[in-house]
């Protein structure tokens, strides 16, 4: 395992951190994985307030292993609840019980995407509670995870003096939210920058178009590797985030990370880079991660679902992409949460890390994939299941 320093603080960080937010819900099988990341040198652990049950499992495999002072945590305050100035204390000491611990190396404002949003936060004492918990050795760098428009990541730097921030960045499109700006902007003032989605929620590996598979085939790449290559190529990038959820994920990883190094890709990767790009940029369709920030939805639109499956038709095929528009949306059943559910009442577009224009989208999903012999078909099936015709 590779390491990289934290400019701010000069501690040594693995350079692939491990993102528990897609962790198996299994105690043991969280564990298990646990103990290899660690054993193979990794000693940044990524994890949220919002990520349901994932502080309490993270927590209590730490207690269990003994690994807790193996490692830096990362957590995140959900700012989306914080409606005054207590909020900070009641949120922060219920993450501290759910970890099992006395302090956070790394504590983050979720999903802040403005200036506005951090001055009304700072008029309700913010610094003065971060430097106390500083002072008492319970928060150890305090910043934020970004979600937004790159000139807005250029504010809130310019805002307030945070110690480090996590923000989205792959090859895909560099230049998307803060983007390679931000990035060395962020490295400018010093700080350590942490890198998510890496590889697009795994889209970079599991949706590729077959033209971009073909390329890398014929260039003897595999596509993580391909992804995180490029990551660490570049010195403003601190610890990249993995979501790695299996054994073998993991040791993929660990092999990238070992040999990955600054300035490392030469000219011809670069245009691979390239070419790779170009054909992936031209089958997204909806830059949608699958984070499910959007739900619930009130009239139950399963709409990460809806999406992945559009994306789908045209990534990979339009046969792959109806079936699992079917599956995912369960169009066969009443309580079904197909797009055509979309009240366009626009709630979800509120909480979407990604800004998407989530009402037009699903008007334009339904549009392609409920088609009226769809529509007839899938209510035919859903009265067949009703009245256990199939029996």
């Amino acid at each position: 395992m590779q390491y990289r320093t934290d400019p701010k603080t000069g501690r040594s960080l693995s350079a692939l951190g491990w993102g528990a937010m897609r962790a198996p819900k299994d105690p043991a099988q969280f564990t298990a994985l646990l103990e290899q990341a660690v054993g193979a040198g990794v000693n940044f652990i990524d994890t949220a307030y919002a990520y349901s049950g994932n502080e309490v499992m993270l927590g209590q495999a730490l207690k269990d292993t003994g690994l807790r002072d193996k490692v830096y945590i990362q957590t995140k305050c959900p700012i989306q609840f914080v409606k005054s100035g207590t909020d900070f204390e009641k949120f922060f000491s219920r993450e501290l019980e759910r970890l099992q611990t006395d302090r956070v190396e790394y504590y983050l404002l979720h999903m802040l995407t403005d200036a506005q949003t951090l001055q009304r936060f700072l008029s309700w004492g913010l610094d003065a509670w971060v430097q106390e918990k500083k002072a008492k050795g319970q928060i150890g760098s305090f910043g934020f995870s970004f979600h937004g428009r790159g000139a807005d990541f250029l504010a809130i730097l310019d805002t307030y003096p945070f110690d480090s921030c996590l923000i989205q960045y792959n090859y895909a499109d560099p230049n998307y939210q803060a983007g390679v700006t931000g990035l060395k902007a962020a490295a400018a003032k010093g700080m350590p920058v942490m890198i998510m989605e890496p590889l697009l929620g795994g889209r970079l590996v599991n949706s590729l178009p077959p033209e971009a598979g073909q390329i890398l085939a014929a260039a003897g790449k595999t596509p993580a590797d391909f992804g995180l290559r490029w990551l660490w190529n570049q010195p403003e990038v601190t610890v990249v985030l993995s979501g790695m959820g299996a054994p073998e994920q993991m040791t993929a990883n660990f092999q990238t990370a070992d040999t990955a190094a600054v300035g490392a890709l030469a000219e011809t990767d670069m245009e691979l880079y390239a070419a790779v790009r170009s054909v992936f940029a031209a089958s997204n369709k909806i830059p949608c991660q699958g984070c499910g920030y959007c739900l619930p939805c009130p009239k139950g639109v399963n709409i990460p679902g809806c999406f992945a499956a559009y994306n789908t038709c045209y990534a990979i095929s339009k046969k792959l992409g109806r079936h699992q528009y079917m599956t995912s949306t369960g169009s066969f059943s009443e309580k079904r949460g197909n797009a055509g559910q979309c009240a366009a009442c626009h709630a979800c577009e509120k909480k979407c890390p990604q800004m998407i224009p989530i009402a037009d989208k699903l008007k334009e999903v339904g549009k392609e994939m409920e088609p009226w012999y769809w529509r007839i078909g899938m209510g035919a099936a859903r009265v067949f299941v009703r009245f256990g015709l199939h029996k």
